[in-house]
């Protein structure tokens, strides 16, 4: 049988619908085309500069944390095959409020990430001639590189209205060559030029725990292994979606993981001794602005330079893609949540949610104006991607202990050990972005409340149809999280700014135990077996045979 996820219309007597054209394949594809992005041009280099050599164990780390929460995500993706999931999750648990927040910080992360690959484009692109006038110094945009910016967006925003059958096609070529040349980079510098002294010449942990710890939210790591998730957003449109969105979840996270893990550790093997003489903190050879192709043009690779440019812009490209299509799925499960105006549930005879993909455009927009380079932004969109993974592991505790029997096509093992572990995890990640990237955030989700919160409060004044109910009682732990790890922050070691006052590992003890209280608590106060059916219920997730 097959699940159509149904938009309820109102007073038009008609369904729009998703289609359900993507299989197995495609699914995969979307994760790991959002996986394999921008970040293996650049994270290598900057995980380096953290943590020196021992970056290969933040690395391991970090697939560590990511694997746990893509775990978690299995199972609630073959749960509920909806589009727009992990914005839905904690709508289910613990109602309109807590659905409301993690349902923006989902889409915080998603309708950020397409402008984060245009840059990277354009970094990348800078090192030939007619591409130089497109950054400042500091990495910010001039006038022709916004313009140049814009017209990659509006691309994305046109493939994807072409149809999501298109659009899987596409990603599903462009990942191909995504995933070769990663691989054949790997391959190269291995065989030609690898110097296995270069991990400890210099000290193999020269910048201590917090180095390996800081360069796993700062310098892209988590940034680089996230996107398995896209999957998930497109389970409205999966043709068998309980059996394949854990397959490509899982698979997606396994395949990152090898190729990103390899890549650090051929590019640390790779460097020439001139380079990092001054210490990995002052790493510095031509065109490290470009830090593969760079070093390809300074060990005398100068045709896999070529390649590796060629690479910098289809591998953003689709990945920015891909994430313009999760920003529009996303604001769909928004709206069908009763959280934005209807108007984002509108699709066109393609099934295509038209206005989301309009408001992906002006956002990408938006993002270009103000913010700086791609190295920048890394560790601010990973804080908001990790908090809005971590409703997952919420979720699933609550759903083992309020709806056991539910059919599950993918039963996660051990699952109320890893549920609150992946948590603790997440919060963990959250808080090593340093204190700098989260008050930001914070400013972040402050205005999301007034966007989202103001809509809300005019759906439940006027009695509209989709109108949510907010759930104060069951959300009651939320803003005492969320405050919780900002004071947490701002007095531990990471980041400028922050404080200092807990030394290392007393502060990721409190984390820790305040993380575990938090998971709990939330735990007892979620939402009865009844409420959250009725949630279920509302998103008119329908089984239809023969499809």
């Amino acid at each position: 049988m097959a699940v159509v996820d149904r938009i309820k219309t109102s007073g038009t007597g008609t369904d729009a619908k998703l289609r359900r054209e993507v299989g197995l394949v495609g699914l995969l594809w979307a994760s790991v085309g959002s996986i394999i992005g921008s970040g293996w041009l650049f994270g290598a280099k900057n995980a380096v500069m953290v943590a020196g050599p021992a970056a290969v164990i933040s690395w391991g780390i970090g697939a560590v944390a990511i694997v746990l929460l893509a775990l978690v995500h299995a199972e609630l993706g073959g749960l509920f095959p909806v589009a727009g999931g992990t914005a839905r999750y904690p709508h289910y648990t613990f109602g309109g409020l807590a659905g409301m927040s993690f349902g923006w910080f989902s889409w915080l992360q998603a309708a950020t990430v397409a402008p984060i690959e245009v840059e990277a484009m354009i970094g990348y692109a800078k090192e030939w001639s007619w591409a130089d006038g497109f950054q400042h110094a500091n990495g910010t945009l001039t006038t022709s590189g916004i313009a140049v910016s814009i017209l990659l967006m509006g691309i994305f925003v046109a493939v994807n209205f072409l149809g999501v059958r298109l659009l899987s096609h596409t990603n599903s070529a462009a990942t191909w060559w995504k995933v070769f040349i990663p691989l054949a980079t790997i391959f190269i510098l291995a065989l030609t030029h690898f110097h296995p002294s270069n991990f400890t010449s210099h000290g193999f942990m020269p910048m201590g725990v917090k180095g390996v710890l800081g360069a796993i939210s700062t310098s892209g790591i988590i940034f680089a292994l996230l996107g398995f998730e896209q999957a998930i957003q497109l389970s409205g449109e999966s043709k068998n979606p309980k059996r394949d969105i854990p397959r490509a979840v899982i698979g997606s996270v396994v395949i990152g993981t090898l190729i990103y893990t390899l890549l650090q550790v051929v590019y640390i093997g790779a460097l020439p001794g001139a380079s990092f003489v001054h210490g990995w903190a002052n790493l510095a050879y031509k065109g490290i602005d470009g830090p593969f192709a760079g070093l390809a043009t300074v060990i005398g690779l100068g045709w896999l330079a070529f390649v590796l440019r060629l690479d910098a812009v289809i591998s953003p490209a689709g990945t920015g893609l891909i994430y313009t299509t999760s920003t529009s799925r996303i604001s769909y499960g928004l709206s069908k949540n009763g959280y934005a105006p209807r108007l984002f549930e509108k699709t066109d005879k393609r099934g295509v949610p038209w206005f989301g993909l309009i408001m992906s455009f002006v956002t990408g927009i938006v993002c270009f104006l103000p913010f700086p380079s791609w190295q920048q932004l890394v560790s601010f969109i990973t804080s908001a991607s990790v908090l809005m993974y971590a409703g997952a592991p919420l979720a699933l505790g609550v759903l083992r202990d309020r709806m056991p029997e539910r059919e599950r096509p993918y039963r996660l093992p051990a699952g109320q050990v890893i549920a609150p572990l992946s948590f603790v995890i997440a919060s963990l990640i959250i808080y090593w972005s340093g204190w700098d990237t989260l008050w930001r955030l914070g400013v972040a989700i402050i205005l999301g409340y007034v966007l989202l919160g103001s809509y809300a409060a005019y759906a439940i004044r006027k009695g509209l149809p989709n109108a949510p109910k907010l759930n104060w009682k069951a959300a009651q732990w939320l803003p005492v999280y969320l405050i919780g790890l900002g004071i947490i922050s701002y007095l531990g070691g990471f980041g400028p700014s922050a404080r200092g006052v807990l030394p290392l590992w007393w502060d990721m003890a409190v984390i820790g135990v305040f993380s575990l209280g938090i998971y709990y608590w939330a735990r007892a106060v979620a939402l009865p077996v009844e409420e959250i059916q009725r949630n279920i219920d509302d998103v008119e997730v329908v089984d239809e045979g023969g499809h």
